[in-house]
């Protein structure tokens, strides 16, 4: 297993934002979370990145333990996150962003930016702009192409979809499939829960801090309490 979360409990003050989760990731997955706002899916992202720190619990990543390893070091150990909201530079050029992903490699990046720019036709084409200039959609292919290039053995993305046009939503799930599918293990946390159970291999239903169900993402997708709650009652295929 790549990445495993062992019964975490995470505190705000005195607030319980994470009550006894567990979670797995086998190598090769891409496995999604899904619940509606303040479950405490960004929570668990956070905390597996080290920007948040565990009250009790455990975590893993490749059979080490990491539950107190400062997050610089979890960069270095394989674990690379495109954040909720973006994170970019904006006053940095496309190119200089996509190199502050490798801040913390050694060598020469240029084969690892033809890559990124191979997977971002739009980044290559504005890869001497601002990144604030660039539109919704552009600064999150930005901020997935800035954590490839960390080359992490698990991709954590939250809400790569939010607040982007429908077209720009597809593309933005076929990339994260082409990155799977490229060898890059994903956990995915997403509101767009049809698409993200649709993209998915397995997946995890998060309710106030809790999981309450766990399954492949194709047997979630068809759970009739499931799609009232996150599909909408009259979803359909």
């Amino acid at each position: 297993m790549l990445l495993e979360i062992n019964d975490i409990h995470v505190h705000y003050g005195k607030i319980a934002a994470l009550k006894g989760v567990s979670v797995e990731v086998d190598e090769g997955e891409i496995v999604t979370l899904i619940g509606a706002n303040g479950a405490g899916k960004t929570t668990i992202l956070k905390t597996i990145s080290g920007l948040r720190p565990l009250s009790t619990g455990r975590i893993l990543f490749d059979g080490r333990d990491i539950s107190s390893m400062p997050g610089h070091k979890r960069v270095l150990a394989g674990i690379g996150q495109a954040p909720e909201g973006r994170g970019i530079f904006p006053g940095m050029t496309v190119t200089d962003n996509l190199l502050m992903g490798a801040y913390a490699r050694k060598g020469d990046f240029s084969k690892d930016l033809q890559e990124a720019f191979d997977l971002f036709p739009r980044l290559a084409e504005r890869k001497d702009q601002m990144g604030g200039t660039m539109s919704g959609g552009e600064q999150q292919m930005l901020a997935i192409g800035r954590a490839l290039m960390a080359k992490p053995k698990v991709l954590l993305l939250d809400e790569p979809s939010m607040g982007l046009a429908p077209m720009l939503v597809q593309q933005i799930f076929s990339i994260i499939e082409e990155i799977n599918r490229r060898g890059t293990t994903v956990l995915l946390v997403e509101q767009n829960a049809n698409q993200a159970l649709r993209l998915a291999h397995r997946a995890y239903v998060l309710e106030t801090g809790s999981i309450v169900k766990s399954a492949p993402a194709r047997e979630l997708l068809d759970d009739p309490q499931v799609r009232a709650a996150y599909l909408g009652a009259g979803a359909t295929d």
